[in-house]
């Protein structure tokens, strides 16, 4: 979801060496940076490896091109953000529709992060070639699970359609973060919120 300093190898010199995350880690903590900020296309290799004080030998070693990064990073980025964000309608507890009508506010606590820069797989299929399927198979593969559990919690709630309505709230989250993107304003997460609770009270 977010520079260090430049360096030409995988070690920095004079630092203890516990003190270093592992090459293969700052890598992918350096792309995750610069991809989520700046855009995939936009971001070179060479920036890459300097943000990450690692050799540019070890990022085609660990991944085999950017290419095997990008997808190293969207895969850590969705397994990271869905653990949040799932924790943080399940976490609490409650009834089924009380863990749905905490999506608002956890959509809200995310966009106010200074390192809020939209959903990287929304934002990589927007980048990539439309008629390549790779980042759409990824973005939806992310989608679908999420998608599954609120799927879950409708049913749970006995709304009549569980599918149907887990699908009206991804339409509902998919647009608060795009709105919150563009406009930098978080209050869109309020109004996804409303559009939620008018969708529990219509039943979809």
């Amino acid at each position: 979801m977010n520079l260090s300093m430049p360096a030409e190898t995988d070690r920095s010199l004079g630092e203890p060496e516990e003190t270093l995350a592992a090459p293969r880690d700052r890598l992918l903590d350096a792309a995750t940076r610069l991809f989520c900020r700046f855009g995939i296309n936009s971001v070179g290799v060479d920036a890459i490896v300097e943000a990450a004080g690692t050799a540019k030998t070890t990022l085609y070693s660990s991944f085999g091109s950017k290419d095997g990064l990008v997808e190293a990073v969207l895969e850590r980025e969705g397994r990271a953000w869905r653990t949040w964000f799932l924790a943080e309608l399940d976490g609490p507890g409650g009834t089924a529709q009380e863990r749905l009508g905490r999506i608002a506010p956890a959509l809200r606590q995310w966009f106010g992060r200074e390192d809020f820069f939209g959903c990287p797989f929304i934002n990589a299929v927007g980048e990539f070639d439309k008629s390549d399927d790779r980042m759409r198979a990824r973005a939806i593969a992310h989608k679908k699970i999420v998608l599954e559990r609120l799927a879950a919690l409708c049913a749970e709630a006995q709304f009549p359609e569980p599918v149907q309505m887990a699908h009206a709230l991804g339409l509902v989250i998919d647009g608060a973060i795009v709105a919150a993107l563009v406009t930098r304003d978080v209050s869109a997460a309020d109004v996804a919120g409303r559009a939620c609770q008018a969708l529990f009270s219509a039943g979809v």
